[in-house]
């Protein structure tokens, strides 16, 4: 965890496109920024919820000659899918990498806490196109 949350920035995920919002952050993780995202299960997906969470399935379900429980674990829970996103999105394996994931708290829902700072919102995430179909990542953790 951070140690000084009142030097990061918090940003509302809340009707905010997955892929967008995670390529946006992990830019700015890089650029040496401190940030903490709230309403992480309100985040969105974009395509049919039966096939989006068809297809987290059969990317977690793929039988091997391993052991299953010595991994690879996957995440299930909205805030952790978020923060596996935005790490794909990193040099992870470099200390640039593992310095800029180590600036990054997500939280699932909206802390008490955080009721009096100012929460920033992407407005970039926020284009949704209302003949386009979108699941929450909450919606999604129930089909999963």
């Amino acid at each position: 965890m951070m140690d000084n949350i009142l030097d990061a920035t918090i940003i509302n995920a809340k009707n905010s496109i997955l892929g967008r919002l995670s390529s946006i952050i992990a830019k700015r993780l890089l650029n040496g920024e401190k940030i903490i995202i709230v309403n992480a299960d309100k985040g969105l997906i974009s395509g049919k919820g039966d096939f989006i969470a068809a297809k987290y399935l059969k990317r977690w379900r793929i039988k091997t000659k391993s052991n299953p429980l010595k991994g690879p674990f996957h995440p299930r829970e909205p805030d952790k899918i978020l923060k596996r996103t935005i790490r794909g999105m990193l040099p992870y394996h470099k200390n640039r990498g593992k310095e800029a994931y180590h600036r990054l708290v997500v939280y699932r829902d909206f802390p008490e806490k955080f009721k009096e700072n100012n929460i920033e919102i992407i407005p970039e995430t926020q284009n949704i196109n209302p003949k386009a179909s979108y699941i929450s990542l909450k919606k999604l953790r129930s089909k999963i």
